[in-house]
């Protein structure tokens, strides 16, 4: 039996439960407030437009997130992209003690920013984030290390 499809009755509720957490997590992705909310715009207009059926609320979430990480892949490939320079002026961290690992974070290249989104901020597994983004395990284990260690490079030249 299906969770349930996007009646237009339901959708607002959908839109309320699902905005932040994909806004963050694009966010986290392309490094650039507009893009961020067209992505999640993007995403929000072919879940309704499509009205897929859901076996469990953490099934709508993952295609939600499944949606918004390919809308920014396709985003950040984009040849138009290149000639831009991001201006972020906030970040996606609920406390104001997180700015400023979430400065770090987001001088990191792409690959390494959004595992280290997904894996800490959205809580997903390797499987579940190699699922997400279509990559190998191996390759989301490598690209979470990395980043560990680029962030922990980060942090002690700042302490010198």
């Amino acid at each position: 039996m299906a969770y349930k499809s996007y009646r237009p009755e339901d959708f607002e509720a959908v839109v309320t439960k699902h905005e932040n957490r994909l806004y963050r997590t694009a966010l986290a992705i392309t490094g650039n407030m507009s893009d961020a909310e067209d992505i999640v715009q993007e995403a929000f207009l072919r879940a309704y437009e499509r009205a897929p059926d859901f076996e469990t609320e953490e099934h709508e979430k993952a295609w939600l997130i499944r949606v918004t990480v390919n809308l920014c892949n396709s985003r950040l490939r984009s040849p138009w992209r290149k000639r831009i320079v991001p201006l972020l002026d906030s970040y996606p961290a609920s406390e104001p003690e997180q700015h400023e690992l979430l400065e770090q974070i987001m001088t990191l290249p792409t690959k390494y920013r959004t595992v280290i989104h997904l894996f800490y901020y959205e809580r997903y597994s390797i499987k579940d984030i190699s699922e997400l983004t279509g990559q190998k395990e191996s390759t989301v284990r490598s690209h979470l290390t990395r980043a560990r260690q680029k962030l922990k490079s980060i942090l002690k030249e700042e302490l010198k």
